[in-house]
């Protein structure tokens, strides 16, 4: 089978100054992959180029067979990926069920549209007791809930998590994570951008680790777990 996401030799530049540089990564349908490394490796730069938010220098991204290279954000998502971003970005003066009709703006099925919502919140006991608290009131973690459930209101085939541990209490993280195991259940594939290296690795089926923008090291996620390198820059 091929994969789903195919990054080719990707470069991206802020301003003249390299991010990212020849990064290579596959993502097979149905996995969990974790994308690790320490602060400014580029683990969010690739969640975004793939988002097409920032620009590539060089490379491809190629998606279901497509090159994404040179498409407009709102058509990445139409074509079946999501992005739940760093910091969540809630619309902090709406409602909940407003935030989830936003990840679902690309779409015109509205009965079905409010069949997911539905099925959102069956999935988020939590988010379905607040559903029209207004989205800046809720907890870390609750907004936590409504960025991921906000990007599943796409339907996505390819679901992009940067970093949905940060900030949050470890029992609120051990919650989070076991819905992302669950996902994974459902078929969506994830690709996962986690400052909690153990954490992702144990959640992931494979792993890469990117260092100064660069991809250092890969594999099955439980050889990265015991691997000494790994272990002493990113496991303690």
């Amino acid at each position: 089978m091929a994969p789903l996401l195919e990054i080719q030799n990707l470069s991206v530049n802020y301003s003249g100054i390299s991010a990212l540089r020849d990064v290579t990564i596959t993502v097979e349908p149905g996995e969990v992959l974790a994308l690790i490394g320490s602060n400014g490796a580029g683990k969010s730069t690739t969640l975004r180029a793939i988002s097409r938010l920032v620009p590539a220098a060089a490379g491809q991204i190629i998606y279901a067979g497509k090159d994404l290279t040179r498409v407009r954000p709102e058509e990445v998502v139409r074509m079946g990926v999501a992005h739940s971003p760093e910091g969540r970005r809630m619309l902090t003066r709406q409602s909940v069920l407003d935030n989830l009709l936003l990840g679902a703006y690309t779409r015109r099925d509205h009965a079905e549209v409010r069949a997911d919502i539905d099925r959102q919140f069956d999935r988020f006991p939590r988010l379905a007791e607040r559903r029209n608290q207004i989205a800046g009131t809720l907890s870390g973690g609750e907004q936590q809930m409504v960025a991921i459930a906000r990007a599943l209101m796409s339907r996505p085939r390819l679901l992009l998590l940067d970093e949905p541990s940060l900030g949050l209490a470890p029992l609120i993280v051990r919650e989070i994570f076991q819905i992302i195991r669950s996902l994974r259940e459902t078929g969506v594939t994830i690709l996962l951008v986690e400052q909690n290296a153990s954490l992702a690795l144990q959640t992931a089926d494979r792993g890469y680790v990117l260092e100064a923008g660069r991809v250092a090291f890969f594999g099955p996620a439980t050889d990265l777990l015991i691997d000494k390198r790994v272990r002493q820059a990113y496991l303690g």
